[in-house]
């Protein structure tokens, strides 16, 4: 075999030994977003059975995967995993179910490197919000008892739990709420009548799961459009006018409506 090819095939079996030998198990833990800089998340020193000034001693570092910023860092003294930047699940995350940082902690003397992977867990930091505060919905005082109207539905940056999980809409006389899956409807339980109300305000409410629980309001107002449901009143005095009044201003015998 020529020499060169044999030293180029023992520089690769050389450099792939020596991850196979560097390379150790993950370190998994999991922590509540938000937590505060400086926050305790384990101990590496004594999950990898070191004395605590072995780290020094080794220089240990912690790497981030992919990114430029690291949210852990080595507390030399004691060994302890530290927070060390804001970690915003929703930022980093969106509404993934699973929000895991990975992270590498490297030893030299000898070359060691262990993946870290943090778990980020969601804490009910986000209210519920509709898209607009108010909405207004014109409906016909025609509308038939049992007419559905669709509402929007509020949104949450938290996930699970901690998103909308219920709406409730304040007692009124004439609507009630039904929500389906996906869908929120008013009902009309109660038919309008515009000339007793011509507008009314509809409050509903989005909930979260969370403790403590938040919630967000829409206010929804409601405008009674006219309906052709009722024939001319007359309701009248009669009385006749002078016909000699009449000769002169050209009118005819009338009847006063009061």
């Amino acid at each position: 075999m020529d020499s060169k090819i044999f030293v180029f095939y023992w520089r690769q079996f050389s450099f792939f030994h020596l991850l196979f030998h560097v390379a150790h198990g993950d370190m998994s833990y999991s922590l509540p977003e938000e937590m505060k800089r400086g926050s305790v998340i384990g101990n590496i020193a004594k999950d990898l059975g070191m004395e605590t000034g072995a780290l020094s001693s080794r220089r240990a570092r912690i790497d981030a995967d992919g990114t430029d910023k690291r949210y852990c860092d080595i507390n030399m003294n004691n060994g302890e995993l530290i927070v060390a930047d804001r970690i915003d699940r929703e930022g980093l995350c969106g509404e993934k179910a699973s929000c895991i940082l990975k992270h590498e902690l490297v030893l030299e003397n000898p070359l060691e490197l262990h993946r870290i992977s943090l778990h980020i867990q969601d804490i009910n930091d986000n209210a519920p919000q509709f898209n607009e505060e108010r909405i207004n919905i014109e409906i016909q005082e025609s509308a038939m008892r049992g007419a559905r109207f669709v509402i929007e539905e509020a949104h949450d940056a938290d996930v699970g739990q901690n998103s909308v999980q219920q709406y409730n809409l304040k007692k009124n006389e004439n609507f009630i709420l039904s929500v389906n899956g996906n869908t929120r409807e008013l009902v009309l339980e109660k038919e309008l009548d515009r000339e007793k109300q011509q507008e009314m305000n509809l409050i509903l409410t989005a909930l979260d799961g969370g403790s403590p629980q938040r919630s967000g309001t829409l206010m929804i107002h409601v405008t009674v459009l006219d309906a052709n449901d009722n024939a001319p009143v007359f309701m009248a005095k009669t009385g006749l006018i002078s016909p000699w009044s009449c000769f002169y201003t050209g009118c005819v015998i009338i009847f006063f409506i009061i």
